[in-house]
């Protein structure tokens, strides 16, 4: 059978798709609603027609296309098969709606009946944007951080999937709609709930965990000044670190390492860190050569534990952690080629005792360190690992690599 041509006019510009629900805006052009009320959401600043560039004011310039639709209607009853075929667009979400799921969500005693409720909002959730931007301004994200608290407490799992999907689906929610983070004592309740979640061993706790660890960047992320994140206890980065074993998927590996990386400023968090094992993992992940962002951030949060005497010292009590260093500079970008150069410099200042001198030589990072003095590189890495040779140049002057490079320009 032939293949039907569409219509060019029933496509959205911006999807490339045969509208569902077809809207104009004031500039004359016809997006389909879904897709141009993403385009405002996601869109940094000032809002505008994508095809036209002038600008608009979100939902108030949009007027349904009635004519349109049903042409499209009519022409996919003619041509596409019935699956295909488009329903009338559902209303607006009501918020009255919402605000009646929502008491009933806090008053009912039954599991049954909490998870009713919450699977109905998942589903309300994920029919798209309007939606959710309905659910954030009725306060559904603060009622789901209470309902995930409320599991915690009473250890029941029912709609603990469906409420922290629900979460990492609602993404622009601000700070004053979750007061409960304002009270140290519900966010330590919060981070107590993570990590009894990150705990379980249940059915679904893969798709659990997924979510939970998009939540959780989310909650420090929102966390404001009042909390004091250096007070995170040590229990918390024991799991997250056992997170990072479990290898969930690479999505959560990468949030995983993001929020570790955003708690390393607090001093005292580096250390926990340390503590909870996070060196040798690190290590072991980047010697399954992980995608090439997944490294950076390995590398970042690596540099940052090295700055700690603790850190460094696991690093080097790893058999392959100046070598799994070394390796990566010149291989992967100039984001790993820093932090690496910096892990080393770090090493040479403060751990340079001649075992691990002469295992640097050993393994290769002083021949590394030489290429990166020649190579094409930024100036300051190469000045840094300039400074790092000439730091122990009477310890490495007869290695062969460096023997004629360094010794004729630096005669110490």
């Amino acid at each position: 059978m032939e293949e039907v041509a569409v219509p060019p006019y029933f496509i959205c510009p911006i999807s490339l798709q045969i509208m569902k629900d077809p809207v104009t805006a004031v500039t004359g052009i016809t997006y389909d609603r879904e897709s141009i009320e993403h385009w405002f959401l996601t869109s940094k600043d000032a809002i505008f027609c994508p095809l036209t560039k002038q600008p608009l004011t979100e939902a108030s310039d949009l007027t349904p296309n009635h004519t349109l639709r049903r042409l499209i209607k009519s022409w996919l009853a003619e041509n596409a098969a019935p699956a295909e075929k488009i329903l009338t667009p559902k209303p607006p979400l009501d918020k009255a709606r919402l605000r009646k799921l929502l008491r009933g969500l806090a008053t009912a005693s039954d599991e049954a009946l909490r998870f009713d409720v919450v699977k109905k909002l998942e589903g309300l959730a994920s029919e798209g944007d309007a939606n959710r931007r309905c659910m954030e301004e009725a306060g559904v994200a603060k009622a789901m951080v209470l309902f995930v608290m409320r599991c915690f407490r009473e250890g029941k799992v029912g709609g603990l999937e469906e409420g922290l999907k629900i979460l990492s689906l609602l993404s622009n929610y601000q700070v004053s709609e979750i007061r409960v983070f304002d009270s140290r004592h519900y966010y330590q309740e919060l981070m107590d709930s993570f990590m009894w979640v990150f705990g379980l061993e249940i059915e679904n706790h893969i798709i659990i965990k997924s979510y939970a660890i998009e939540v959780l960047k989310k909650a420090i992320d929102l966390a404001p000044s009042s909390i004091d994140l250096s007070q995170t206890k040590p229990e918390f980065f024991k799991n997250i670190t056992n997170l990072m074993k479990q290898k969930i998927s690479n999505s959560a590996l990468k949030t995983t390492l993001a929020i570790l990386i955003n708690l390393c400023p607090w001093g005292r968090n580096r250390i926990k860190i340390v503590e909870a094992g996070a060196v040798f993992e690190l290590i072991a992940l980047e010697l399954e050569k992980p995608e090439k962002n997944i490294t950076e951030l390995i590398f970042n949060l690596l540099a940052l534990l090295c700055s700690t005497a603790d850190g460094r010292a696991e690093l080097l009590r790893h058999a392959g952690g100046i070598a799994v260093v070394s390796k990566r500079i010149l291989r992967i970008s100039t984001a790993t080629n820093d932090r690496a150069i910096q892990i080393l410099s770090l090493i040479s200042k403060h751990s340079a005792r001649k075992e691990v001198l002469v295992e640097m030589l050993r393994v290769g990072t002083v021949s590394k360190l030489c290429m990166v003095m020649q190579s094409d590189c930024e100036g300051y890495l190469k000045e840094k690992a300039r400074e790092i040779v000439r730091m122990h140049s009477n310890v490495w002057r007869n290695s062969p690599c460096i023997g004629v490079y360094v010794m004729t320009r630096d005669p110490r």
